[in-house]
Formats: C-alpha cells, structure tokens, sequence
C-alpha cells in the first residue's frame, strides 16, 4: 500500500466517525452547510446536461470477443459454444448500447460515512439475433452505489466510488425473434456485461462533482489590498441532511504575506438548518480583516478638497466662521477649506441584534488655503465614526454600503474657542455624508468573497445577522 493511500484511508476512517452537531462556530472559519438537494442538483446536471451518457454509447461486443467470443459465454467451451445446449445462440453479437436514459435519481445522506446513489436507468440496445436479423431490446436497470466522502491530496472534499451494483429489470424485446428459452441466456448477457458499463458513469459523475467540490478552495483576488485564500480547517462532516464544511479563510497581501489580523475573543452561535436549504456563515473576524486591510492600505484616508465637495456643502471659511463666530470671526471670507483625514488604526466591527456597525475613529486637520501660499492649520479634532452597514448578498460575495449613523468630535489641538463641538460635529457629519461616505463604499466594492460551494448562488438568499457572524441561507 502507498504511503499517499494509506493517509487518505487514515483521513476517511477519521472522517467517518463525525457527524455534524450543533454547536459554536469556530471564530475564524466560515461554516458551509450543503444540503442533500444540491449534491443531487449537481449529480443530475452532470448526468443530463454533460456527455456521460452519451459516451457510454457504441458498441460493447464484436464476434469471437468479450463475454461472447472465444473464452465467454458462446465460445468453444463455454455454457452456450457449439458443446453447449444452445450452439445456434454464437449468432447473438455485435451488442450495441443505442440509448441510455436516466429515468430517476435519489441520493440518501449516510451520517458518518458518505452517500448512497440510486441511478434508475432505461437502456436501448440492439445486436443480432439467434435466428438471424436485428434485435431490438430495451432493459430498466437500476445502479446502486455508496460513496464516501473524504479529503483529498489537495485538501478538497472528495466522494470516493467505494462499491457498485446493478439490479436488471425488466427486459422489452421491440423487434427481431428471440426464442423464450434464449431470454435467460440474454439476461445472464446482460448481467454480466452492464456493471461494466455502468459503473463508471458513477465515476465520471463523481468526477464532476468533486470538481465543483474542489472549487471551494483556491485563491479569490481581492484587488489591491492582496487575496483571500479558503482551506478545510476539519475535516467533512456529514448528517442525514447536509454537508458541513469548516473552512478556514486565509487572507494575504499583494506580496503574498499572510495577515492575521485579531480574531473574535467570542464565537457565533450559528442557528440549525432549515430542510431544503443551504446555509453559508461570515464570521466577524473576515469583516475586521477587510477592514483592517482597507485601512493598511491607506484606503480610509482622505483629503476633502473644493474639488471633491458639491455646491451645497458648506466648505469655506465664512461657513466655518458662521458656525464659530468668537473663534474665527476674524478669518479672511470666503477661503476654501481642506479636511485632511486619516484612519491611524483598524476600524472595529460590531455584528449583533440584526445591525452590522463600523466604528471608525479618523483624525481631521482643518486648514484653509491661503492665496498663492500653502494650507495654513486652523484647528485639529479626533472623531469617532459610526456607520451602519448595510449588506447585500451577490451570487459569490457580500457586499457592504455604509452610510453614517452619528460622529462626535473632541478638540485635540489648543483652540480655545471650539468649545461648542455640537455645531463642529453637525457639519463635518453631513460632509462625511454627502462626500467621504461615498468614498468608502468605493473602496468596499470589492466585497466579501464567499467561498464557492457547487457552484450555489447566494444573490437570492436570506441574511440574518447574528452576534458576531452573518448567515445566509438559501432554498435548494
């Protein structure tokens, strides 16, 4: 046995003696939830939208080969050859498989281990007969495997074809003479030669889908601010319902440095599954971390100049004169301002009683110009931004707005005469309002990346913001 073998039976032995429970979400992981409906959505698409089917097409024996050539069931010595009771039946080759139709499909969850598929299939053959000319036969079979899901080499959940069988029905004759004694001969034909053919329509269908499986993993650009990379933090685990995927997002920079921003001290109790849908959660830590990464990168900073602000906000001297009149009252009129701003730590997340809140705490200098002459400083403030955040599922991410709740200032430089900090922070709130919000939900375009779970969209699901975790739930 290869050392490569013996640690994937190690992983499915492991494996196999899990079932999901309802617990506490680890506080790094996004937990994935795969209902049975999908793995059998999947399974289904594989078989009527892709080219298995078809390939299973075409000849199966030739004369003097296979089951009925010259060591099988017709030739020289075998049960049917010319010493056996049947001689006439050598004329019976040529097998063709011409249609092979999926009639039903039923998957049953085995906790612990992995799946039982039932493939309930109809199958067109015609060959030549005993007693000359074509026959037409037609034979429902139903193939019965168990499957069991493990972890591959890559570290991507994996379905594993562990033993198939086939069950022969009933068996139509359309045209072309077939004695009733020959019809045990052709069953006992066809028993013997459609495992090997059908079974490995299993395969190809796990093949598929374990590449949709394998999907969950990989590497999901997030611009310039570096990558988001998803790995199984457990191993599968299976109930009689769903799939439960622990999976660990690693985030990195553009140079590929792994950043490992602070994790929640508390973790999210995840709600149970409803039958019939599929669950994805995000925890807090992956929202800390984007904004962390946002205010790495310099991306919540900003310099508020004329440029960038409307008409209808008040940034000049005389409107910061009208609000302070003790203090700037002897300011030269109608001189623009610059509000330069900056973000000096990560902004903290807070995801509790249904409201997603970004608190941000951002320095703001405030300068005028002056005529040909650089910006002269008039007075510096620490602000404390909170900002609801407004989520929106996409097919593959979690888009977030934000849009300012309150903001309260405090003087840190000596200006003696900006006492009344209520007028101070009402028109810098409907500056970050009208322009540095704006900029912000910019900058959040890129979104969440959630991972990809056989290919389920997200844009139609329901989101519920729990304490320190989102959770979105989708019908199958």
């Amino acid at each position: 046995v290869q050392p490569a073998m013996l640690g994937l039976w190690s992983l499915l032995l492991l494996w196999g003696l899990a079932t999901p429970c309802q617990g506490l979400l680890e506080t790094v992981g996004t937990l994935a939830r795969i209902d049975k409906d999908e793995l059998g959505k999947a399974i289904q698409n594989s078989l009527v939208g892709g080219p298995i089917l078809q390939n299973v097409l075409g000849s199966v024996t030739a004369v003097n080969q296979g089951l009925l050539g010259s060591g099988g069931l017709l030739g020289g010595g075998g049960l049917l050859g010319h010493g056996g009771v049947f001689g006439v039946v050598e004329e019976l080759s040529g097998l063709k498989i011409e249609e092979l139709t999926l009639l039903k499909e039923s998957l049953k969850l085995l906790p612990g281990f992995g799946v039982q598929l039932n493939l309930h299939t109809k199958v067109g053959m015609h060959c030549s007969g005993p007693l000359g000319g074509l026959l037409q036969l037609a034979a429902e079979v139903n193939v019965t495997s168990r499957v069991a899901l493990g972890v591959s080499s890559r570290g991507t959940p994996i379905l594993i074809l562990k033993r198939c069988s086939t069950l022969l029905g009933h068996i139509s004759l359309f045209s072309g003479l077939l004695p009733t004694p020959l019809f045990g001969v052709v069953e006992q034909m066809l028993f013997k030669v459609l495992p090997g053919l059908l079974c490995p329509v299993v395969d190809s269908v796990l093949g598929v889908v374990n590449e949709l499986l394998g999907a969950v993993l990989g590497l999901v650009p997030l611009g310039a601010l570096g990558s988001l990379e998803f790995s199984l933090a457990t191993l599968p685990l299976i109930s009689n319902q769903y799939i439960e995927l622990d999976i660990n997002p690693i985030v990195k920079s553009v140079a590929g440095d792994i950043i490992d921003f602070p994790k929640s001290p508390a973790p999210a109790k995840v709600p149970p599954k409803e039958d019939h849908t599929s669950q994805v959660t995000v925890p807090l830590y992956l929202f800390n971390t984007m904004f962390g990464l946002l205010q790495t990168n310099g991306a919540l900073d900003m310099d508020i100049t004329p440029e960038l602000v409307p008409s209808d906000v008040p940034l000049t001297t005389t409107d910061l004169a009208a609000l302070l009149p003790e203090a700037l009252g002897k300011l030269p009129l109608h001189q623009h301002l610059l509000l330069s701003l900056r973000v000096k730590e990560a902004p903290t997340v807070t995801l509790n009683n249904k409201k997603a809140l970004v608190s941000l705490l951002a320095n703001i200098h405030v300068l005028f110009y002056v005529p040909q002459g650089t910006p002269e400083s008039l007075f510096k403030l620490n602000s404390v931004m909170t900002l609801r955040a407004q989520l929106t599922p996409s097919a593959t991410k979690l888009h977030i707005s934000l849009c300012l709740e309150r903001l309260s200032v405090k003087v840190a430089s000596s200006f003696t005469y900006a006492s009344d900090e209520s007028r101070l922070e009402e028109w810098l709130s409907h500056v970050v309002r009208v322009v540095y919000a704006p900029k912000l939900n910019v900058a959040l375009d890129v979104g969440i990346p959630l991972p990809k779970v056989l290919n389920i969209s997200f844009s139609s699901s329901v989101l519920e913001i729990i304490e320190n975790a989102v959770v979105l739930t989708v019908a199958s």
